[in-house]
């Protein structure tokens, strides 16, 4: 049986299907698009992104649940379009994370949440930002998609 409240649970819970959601977003635009940044580099990020999760739900014994998003997240026309669906998902993303770190005072869990918040907010939300105007990441067109 976990320590945690089930506020804490269903908290950790919905940051890994969001990040889940993000990995496998970010993978089928690759599949699609190719290797292409900030895609690329964000991909990598989501993955240590869920490892800094799995350690909290093994410190406290609970289960991982299995990513349900393989197959089923929304494909994109172009890396232009994937790009702006990204500068959407990270701005989800940041209410998200600030609503979820009001469902603990364990310093653990709150340090991982402010860390994903802010790696969404200061690193993947103007690396997207930046594609979507057609800057930076890649040069034309590279651009990668969101995690609605």
């Amino acid at each position: 049986m976990s320590l945690l409240t089930e506020s804490e649970i269903n908290a950790l819970n919905e940051a890994l299907d969001d990040e889940y959601h993000a990995w496998t977003t970010y993978d089928q635009v690759i599949a699609d698009f190719g290797e292409v940044p900030p895609f690329s580099n964000i991909r990598e990020a989501e993955a240590r992104h869920i490892g800094a999760l799995y350690a909290l739900y093994a410190r406290y014994g609970l289960q991982v649940p299995e990513n349900p998003w393989q197959g089923k997240v929304e494909r994109y026309a172009s890396l232009q379009a994937a790009c702006e669906a990204g500068v959407a998902a990270e701005i989800a993303n940041g209410k998200m994370y600030e609503r979820l770190l009001g469902a603990t005072q364990r310093p653990d869990i709150l340090t991982v949440l402010r860390n994903l918040h802010e790696a969404s907010q200061q690193r993947h939300l103007p690396a997207f930002q930046r594609c979507a105007q057609g800057i930076g990441g890649g040069g034309r067109g590279r651009h990668r998609g969101g995690r609605a």
